[in-house]
């Protein structure tokens, strides 16, 4: 009995002392994770939020770009006038004779009768640019022969650095030689010439002053062959007049006309060769005979050789389309008559720097 008891006493000590071992194994892994749960509860370190995807052309105005200091600063905008105009002057004597030698301050140049000051001044005989235009119409049956003589003299008397370009035309104007220092060539493409047909003479002065203006010298000039007649072109008086004012170049018309004829035909042509000319501050000439057409041809050849070359900033406010007005004066050296200037009527400033 005792014996039973005591084995019975001895299982129910094992039964507690496994509990007790249980229990303390259970509390040591609770611990633990109690802690984990603790760690996990603590707030962590705020992350940046990427903001969802959008399609950049939403509505929302892109952001404004960096300010620099430029756009920080109230900056003034100075307008300063570069412009220059210049232009080709010719002085003669009461007696028509060239006048050289001059200064700069012998010249007076008034825009809109304000006077401007000279900044660019030569009387260098600087190599020219020139454009022949020689009318092949049937009109000039009967003095061809006396036009190509006064080309081939007036080629004879140009500047070794010169260049030279050709147009002819009757029905239609056409450019018949590129620009060539080779005078000879010129003449020698009009011995062939036949003239026939209508007159395109607006046409052909407009192709003229188009081409000039690509020449490689600063001074530019055409020598119009004509009898000034036009009734073939598609170029209106008035469209050519424009395109004239707006380029920097002289006009020398050589009429081929009977100017004591009193036909309709040869006073409207004299009067439309003389106002271009005028324009351009160079000259027309109504040759009656072979001994004046060389005298003309020859003048014309001597006054590119004897000019002066001027030039200023024009001070002015107002419209850059309107045609500006130009006057020049001579004060000439004591001792010297009064003396005669010839120079363009004037421009348009939008033309300036692309003339």
């Amino acid at each position: 009995m005792r014996t039973r008891r005591f084995f019975q006493y001895r299982i129910l000590t094992f039964l507690l002392l496994g509990t007790a071992v249980f229990w303390s194994t259970m509390l040591a892994f609770e611990q633990p994770a109690q802690g984990s749960a603790g760690f996990r509860q603590q707030p962590e370190a705020a992350k940046p939020q990427t903001e969802p995807q959008t399609d950049k052309s939403s509505d929302a105005p892109p952001p404004p770009p960096p300010e620099t200091k430029k756009n920080q600063e109230d900056v003034p905008v100075v307008r300063v006038n570069t412009s220059l105009v210049t232009m080709t002057v010719t002085v003669t004597d009461g007696a028509g004779r060239f006048v050289t030698g001059l200064e700069k301050e012998h010249f007076e140049v008034y825009d809109e009768k304000v006077l401007q000051k000279i900044t660019n001044f030569s009387d260098d005989d600087a190599p020219i640019s020139v454009g022949v235009i020689f009318d092949l119409s049937g009109s000039m049956r009967g003095r061809i022969a006396r036009s190509q003589e006064a080309l081939r003299r007036f080629l004879d008397t140009c500047h070794e650095e010169d260049e030279f370009f050709l147009v002819g035309f009757n029905s239609t104007a056409k450019l018949l030689s590129d620009f060539t220092p080779n005078g000879e060539r010129l003449a020698s493409l009009l011995m062939m010439a036949e003239t026939k047909g209508q007159t395109a003479l607006f046409d052909a002065a407009y192709i003229g002053v188009e081409k000039v203006r690509q020449g490689r010298h600063t001074r530019r000039a055409l020598v119009l062959i004509s009898d000034g007649q036009d009734n073939n072109s598609r170029y209106s008086y008035r469209e050519l007049k424009q395109l004239v004012k707006e380029t920097d170049v002289q006009i020398y018309a050589i009429g081929i006309t009977n100017v004591f004829s009193g036909t309709t035909l040869d006073m409207q042509g004299q009067t439309i060769l003389e106002e271009l000319s005028r324009l351009t501050g160079g000259r027309a000439f109504f040759p009656n005979s072979d001994t004046e057409m060389q005298e003309v041809i020859t003048r014309i050849g001597l006054e590119l050789r004897h000019q002066y070359s001027l030039g200023y900033s024009p001070t002015y406010e107002g419209n850059d389309s309107k045609w500006r007005k130009i006057q020049v004066k001579i004060k000439p050296p004591k001792g010297l008559p009064h003396l005669n200037v010839r120079a363009k009527e004037g421009y348009f400033p939008s033309s300036l720097g692309t003339q």
